[in-house]
């Protein structure tokens, strides 16, 4: 069985479905010295895939081209919520010795254990996009059939695409979605509205764009090496009486962003909860 340099035996892993998450999963994989020839894909579409990746990962466009004596030590499912219900019963037949592994969003462990068996070893994992660039956060919870060894391989696994945690309370996984699974949009979005807020004020739309994005992710990047809150990052920007607290003025309203914030995150929990059923 294949070891990762810096890990536990990984084994053979299957991935179903390589989109974009499935793609950066892969991709952090491969940096992370994982052997190709212990990867195999499923994926109907070829033109998901990446276009440069190892001639020994192998590639299946369905599940009936693998061969009868293939067993993988995991499963990962990479297809969306709406699919899976299709997707995810017939792998069932990898439920002796295999943990299966879901990112797909409001799919419960329970969702799964109806589709795998009821002694299946599940965990469902909430990652984010920034996994791309090995830079995610990932939040996985399992069922009472996963082993510690189980546990510690899909740990690092997914600590070659960033960070992971782990949790006991499978409800807290809605707010999770809601947050960090959905996160990397709002923050997309605060960079769009900073640049058309910046056009309206009279710059080129392609400064505008230019000034929103190095902020945006400059200021993250601070706030990944500051070991100050984000709170005190915010007042050490704000000078009395000066520019930034005119905006933090309307920005920190009793209407303000907290407001638009808790609204939005409540509106993807129950959209997360929505997608269990």
């Amino acid at each position: 069985m294949p070891t990762d340099p810096a890990g536990p035996p990984i084994g053979n892993i299957l991935l179903v479905g390589c989109g974009k998450m499935g793609g950066a999963l892969l991709g952090g994989w491969i940096e992370q010295g994982i052997a190709p020839q212990n990867i195999t894909i499923i994926e109907p579409n070829e033109t998901a895939l990446p276009g440069a990746m190892p001639a020994e990962i192998g590639v299946c466009a369905a599940l009936d081209e693998l061969s009868d004596d293939y067993r993988p030590q995991t499963v990962l499912f990479a297809v969306k919520p709406q699919i899976m219900a299709d997707v995810a019963p017939p792998y069932a037949r990898f439920a002796d010795g295999a943990v299966f592994v879901s990112i797909a969003a409001g799919k419960t462990i329970t969702n799964f254990e109806e589709m795998l068996g009821s002694d299946a070893a599940i965990i469902r994992i909430m990652p984010n996009t920034p996994a791309a660039i090995r830079r995610g956060i990932s939040v996985a919870c399992a069922n009472a059939s996963v082993s510690d060894a189980a546990r510690d391989r899909v740990s690092c696994m997914l600590g070659a695409v960033g960070e992971l945690a782990w949790i006991e309370d499978e409800n807290l996984m809605d707010a999770v979605t809601a947050v960090s699974g959905s996160g990397p949009a709002y923050v997309f979005l605060l960079a769009e509205c900073m640049a058309a807020a910046g056009i309206k004020a009279g710059l080129p739309e392609e400064l505008a764009i230019a000034l929103a994005r190095a902020t945006v992710s400059g200021s993250g990047e601070l706030i990944r090496q500051s070991v100050e809150t984000v709170g005190t990052l915010r007042q050490n920007v704000t000078s009395p009486g000066g520019t930034t607290e005119a905006a933090l003025g309307v920005l920190m309203a009793d209407d303000g962003l907290q407001k638009l914030m808790d609204t939005a995150i409540a509106a993807a929990a129950k959209r997360s909860e929505e997608l269990a059923s």
